[in-house]
C-alpha cells in the first residue's frame, strides 16, 4: 500500500492545506465570473432602454405641437434625453464600475456597439439637434428624415442587445462549467480525504479497536498490520509486543474469540448490505430501473445466480415480471405473467411470509417446474410491501444448495419494505406529477367558463330571437337581432385573443418589467390612453410559474381599463424590497363603488374574481380601491416566500 512519507500530522495538514487552496481558487473565479455576468446584464439593460429612449425622442418631437410646454421646456425636456443617450453610450463603452456595469469586450460586440455609435453621431443626433434648432415649418421634414432612419438606428440596437446576450450566455456557461468543475473538485476532494482518513486514521484505528476488544476477549494471539512509520504504526507496533507477551498466559481463549470475530464481520457485512441498498433506493429513478439497480446489488451481496421483481396487480390478482437477471427467454416467457396460485410467489402475496426451500424436496402440491427446468437448487421469495401493504415479490435463485440462515431473512425482509416504500415514493412522484396537469387544465377550464361560456350563451339567446324575427318576418328586429349578434361574436373573439396571449405566455424569471411594459404599449396602441410604467428595488426573481400569474392579473386589470374605465391615463408601479413585491395598476377613469356596483357583484363579470383568485393562489393578497368618477387603484402584495426563485 502506498504511504506518505512524514508523520501523521503532517499528511493531515498538508492534505487540508492543498483541498482549502484548491477550492479556494475554485470560488474565487466563481465569484469573478459573477461579477463579470452582472456587469454584461446592467450592459444589456442599458443598450436594451436605448431602443425605449429612441422612441421617446420621436414621441416628444411628433407631438410637439400637441404639447402644451413652451418652447423652452420642451427643448430642455429633449435635450435631456440626447444627453441620456450620450451617457449610455459612454457607459457602454467604458464601463461603470460604481453599478457595476461592464459590456462584454469581443470582437462582434465591439463591431454592433461602433455600428450604433456611427448611426447615431452620423444621423440620427443630428437630426434631433436640427429639430431643435429650425423653425417649426420645417420639423415636418426633419421628422420625415428620422422616420426613415429609425428603423436601421432601432434595428442596429437590437444587433447590439443580440450580441451582448450572446457574449452573456457564453460567459453563463463558462461560469456553469467552473461550478461543475467546483462540485467535481468538491467530490473529488471529499473522497480523497475520506479515503485518506480512511486508510491512514479510521482504519487505523478499527483495527486496533478490533484488536483491543478481541484482546478484552482473551484474544491473545490477535496481531494488527503494521503498515506505516506514523503515530498509529507504533501504536500498532506496542499493541502485537504486548499481545506478545499476554498470548502466553492466555491462549485458551483463541477459538472463541476466532468464532465472535467470525458473527462481527457477518454483521458488519449485512450492515454494509443493508447501507448500500439502502442509498440506491433513495435515489430518484424509474421504478424499472430502481427495482433493476436493487435486484443486482441484492444478488451480487448472497451470491445468488439469479433473481427477479415482480410486482402484484391487485385487480387481476396476478404478478407482472418487472425484471430479472440470470434468466432464461425461455424462463421470463413463463413467468412474464402468472396467477397468485400458480407458484410460491403467489403465496408470499397472500401470507406475507418469506419462503427458501430446495426444488429437490418442495412444499406438497408446489408447481416448480420453471424452477427445476431452470436447473435451480434452491429459490425464495420475499415480499415488497409498503404500510402493511403487499406491492410485490423479489427471488432468488441459486443452482447450488443454499441455506439461508434467520440473519439473511431478517435481511431480506427489511430490504423488501425499503423497496416497497420507495416504489411507494416514485409513484407519489407520478402522481404529483399528474395533479399539476389537472390543476393546469382547470385553470384553463376556469378561464374558459369566465370569459367564452358567458359569451356563447348570450349569442345562443340572440340566435334564438333573430330565429323568432325570421318566422314572423320581421325585418326591422331581425336586423337588430343580427347586430346584437354581431357585437356578441366580436366580443367573444376578443375574448378568446386575450386567452391566447395569456396562456402563451413564456417569460424568464428576469423579464416581469418588460412583460408589463409590453402590455402597456399594447393597451396605449388599441386606445391610445397615455400609460406610465415605474419600477423600483431589487431582489429574488418570482417564481416562474408564480411570475405567470402576476402577469395575468396585470393583463385582467388593462383588460378591465380598456373595457369599463374610460380613462386617459394609465400607470403601473412595481416595487420590489427585501420584504416583498408591490404591484399597483391605476387609472383615472369613471371608477365605481366595489361593495354596491351591480355590475362587480354581477356573475357576469368576474374580472375582480378572477384577480382575488390568482392572488390566492401566488400567496399574496390584492385590494381594490375605487370610487365613482376618482378612478381605480389595484394593490397585489406578495411576500418574500413568494419570491424565493428555485
Amino acid at each position: 500500500m502506498f504511504v506518505f512519507p512524514g508523520r501523521l500530522s503532517r499528511k493531515i495538514v498538508g492534505m487540508l492545506s492543498v483541498f482549502f487552496l484548491v477550492a479556494l481558487a475554485a470560488i474565487g473565479m466563481t465569484l469573478y465570473l459573477s461579477w463579470q455576468l452582472e456587469g454584461v446584464a446592467a450592459a444589456i439593460n442599458d443598450a436594451g432602454s436605448q431602443r425605449m429612449r429612441t422612441y421617446r425622442m420621436i414621441h416628444l418631437m411628433a407631438h410637439r405641437n400637441e404639447s402644451r410646454e413652451d418652447a423652452g421646456a420642451f427643448a430642455r425636456q429633449l435635450q435631456a434625453e440626447l444627453e441620456r443617450f450620450d451617457q449610455v453610450l459612454r457607459d457602454l463603452r467604458r464601463g461603470d464600475p460604481s453599478r457595476p456595469m461592464a459590456p462584454p469586450r469581443d470582437d462582434e460586440v465591439e463591431r454592433k456597439l461602433l455600428a450604433v455609435e456611427a448611426s447615431w453621431g452620423e444621423a440620427i443626433r443630428p437630426l434631433v439637434a436640427a429639430f431643435l434648432s429650425q423653425a417649426p415649418d420645417r420639423h415636418g421634414a426633419v421628422l420625415a428624415r428620422f422616420d426613415s432612419q429609425l428603423e436601421g438606428f432601432v434595428g442596429s440596437i437590437n444587433d447590439l442587445v443580440l450580441a451582448m446576450e450572446q457574449s452573456y450566455a457564453a460567459n453563463t456557461n463558462l461560469l456553469r462549467s467552473v461550478q461543475a468543475a467546483l462540485i467535481l473538485m468538491a467530490v473529488l476532494g471529499t473522497a480523497v480525504l475520506t479515503w485518506f482518513f480512511m486508510q491512514q486514521v479510521i482504519r487505523p484505528v478499527s483495527e486496533l479497536h478490533a484488536g483491543i476488544r478481541r484482546m478484552g476477549k482473551h484474544d491473545l494471539g490477535v496481531r494488527v498490520p503494521v503498515e506505516s512509520d506514523d503515530e498509529f504504526g507504533g501504536l500498532a507496533q506496542g499493541f502485537n509486543e504486548m499481545a506478545e507477551h499476554l498470548q502466553a498466559a492466555y491462549s485458551t481463549l483463541e477459538d472463541r474469540v476466532a468464532a465472535k470475530t467470525r458473527s462481527l464481520g457477518e454483521r458488519n457485512r449485512e450492515l454494509g448490505i443493508l447501507y448500500e441498498i439502502t442509498a440506491v433506493l433513495s435515489e430518484p429513478l424509474p421504478i424499472e430501473a430502481l427495482c433493476q439497480s436493487f435486484l443486482s446489488r441484492i444478488r451480487a451481496a448472497l451470491g445468488a445466480d439469479a433473481g427477479a421483481v415482480r410486482l402484484y396487480a391487485p385487480d387481476t390478482e396476478k404478478l407482472y415480471l418487472l425484471t430479472h437477471e440470470g434468466l432464461s427467454a425461455e424462463f421470463v416467457a413463463r413467468e412474464a405473467e402468472m396467477n397468485c396460485g400458480d407458484c410460491l410467489c403467489g403465496d408470499v402475496i397472500d401470507t406475507g411470509m418469506p419462503v427458501a426451500f430446495d426444488t429437490v424436496n418442495p412444499p406438497p402440491g408446489m408447481k416448480l417446474r420453471s424452477c427445476i427446468r431452470e436447473g435451480f437448487a434452491t429459490a425464495t421469495a420475499f415480499t415488497v410491501q409498503y404500510d402493511r401493504q403487499r406491492i410485490g415479490v423479489f427471488n432468488l435463485y441459486f443452482r447450488t444448495a443454499h441455506p439461508v440462515s434467520a440473519q439473511e431473512v431478517d435481511l431480506l425482509e427489511t430490504l423488501g419494505r425499503h423497496l416497497g416504500v420507495a416504489i411507494e415514493n416514485q409513484r407519489l412522484r407520478s402522481r404529483e406529477k399528474e395533479l399539476a396537469v389537472s390543476e393546469e387544465r382547470n385553470l384553463l377550464a376556469q378561464e374558459l367558463h369566465d370569459s367564452i361560456a358567458q359569451g356563447l350563451a348570450f349569442l345562443n339567446i340572440q340566435a334564438q330571437l333573430l330565429q323568432d324575427s325570421l318566422n314572423k318576418q320581421d325585418v326591422e328586429e331581425a336586423t337588430g337581432a343580427v347586430a346584437e349578434l354581431r357585437a356578441g361574436i366580436q366580443e367573444s373573439y376578443d375574448k378568446v385573443r386575450e386567452l391566447l396571449i395569456h396562456f402563451r405566455t413564456r417569460m424568464h424569471q428576469t423579464d416581469l418589467d418588460s412583460a408589463i411594459a409590453s402590455s402597456l404599449a399594447k393597451l396605449k396602441d388599441q386606445t391610445g390612453v397615455a400609460v406610465r410604467f415605474e419600477h423600483s428595488g431589487s431582489g429574488l426573481p418570482l417564481l416562474p410559474e408564480n411570475q405567470i400569474q402576476v402577469m395575468h392579473i396585470v393583463q385582467e386589470c388593462l383588460s378591465n381599463i380598456r373595457k369599463h374605465a374610460r380613462a386617459s391615463t394609465v400607470k403601473v408601479v412595481v416595487r420590489r424590497s427585501r420584504e416583498g413585491m408591490q404591484i399597483e395598476v391605476a387609472d383615472d377613469g369613471v371608477g365605481f363603488d366595489p361593495e354596491t356596483d351591480p355590475a362587480v357583484l354581477s356573475d357576469h363579470h368576474v374580472g375582480l374574481k378572477i384577480i382575488n383568485e390568482r392572488a390566492h393562489r401566488v400567496g399574496g393578497q390584492c385590494q381594490v380601491k375605487s370610487a365613482a368618477g376618482q378612478g381605480t387603484r389595484v394593490s397585489l402584495w406578495l411576500p418574500r416566500r413568494q419570491r424565493e426563485a428555485a
